[in-house]
């Protein structure tokens, strides 16, 4: 399977290498900083979850998971361990390629970007640099994670949906469990030091969306 998947994308234009146990997932990664790591779940050694959770620690490469675990509980997991996109077996080959091919497209030129740095109190959000902090504390962020706050910081006070989110930071033609907005907002309140029902940069408005609060 993997040299299915490695000859498809080679074939679309990638350049692809192929490791086969957990260990070497994370070795490579460390060492030859890929784009986009497609992850088997079921490795010897080291499993995919462990490997992400790895990886989310030295790189912001893009990370799809791929596996037979397709429990809606599997891929929650699979999504709060660092995940961007998860697909299921059996899958499309097609369906990869053109998820790769989505994930590579970020920054789009629909993401708002009018300004150098944005700064929301104590939030100074650096769209050149890619970069965001806490007064003088960076903030380590995913690509993912970065796309969603500087959408969400372009208009403060605005809801924003699930759908309308990945459409802006993942695609238009995504089809997947919205959810998966749930879980890297998640990631990303955490990480900007906020508690899950307490006040912060991001407010949850209930059946509707996510919003930076206007400060």
């Amino acid at each position: 399977m993997a040299a299915m998947v490695a000859t498809y994308l080679s074939r679309a234009g990638f350049e692809v290498g192929q490791v086969h146990t957990g260990v070497q997932a994370v070795q490579t990664v460390q060492a030859e900083e890929p784009d986009v790591l497609v992850l088997d779940l079921g490795l010897p050694g080291l499993d995919g979850l462990e490997v992400c959770r790895r990886v989310r620690a030295i790189s912001d490469c893009y990370v799809l998971i791929l596996t037979a675990r397709g429990s809606e509980d599997d891929r929650l997991t699979g999504l709060a361990a660092g995940a961007d996109d998860y697909i299921t077996k059996p899958f499309s080959v097609r369906e990869l390629v053109a998820r790769v091919h989505a994930v590579l497209r970020r920054p789009r030129t629909g993401l708002p970007q009018p300004e150098a740095v944005r700064i929301r109190g104590e939030l100074t959000i650096d769209l050149a640099g890619h970069e965001a902090r806490i007064g003088a504390t960076p903030v380590p962020l995913t690509r993912t994670e970065f796309d969603l706050l500087t959408v969400l910081s372009a208009a403060p006070g605005r809801v924003l949906s699930r759908r309308q989110l990945i459409d802006a930071v993942w695609d238009t033609s995504w089809v997947g469990d919205e959810r998966i907005v749930d879980v890297h907002i998640g990631h990303l309140r955490r990480k900007l030091g906020e508690e899950p029902d307490g006040p912060g940069f991001i407010e949850t408005v209930r059946g509707v969306g996510y919003r930076m609060v206007d400060r």
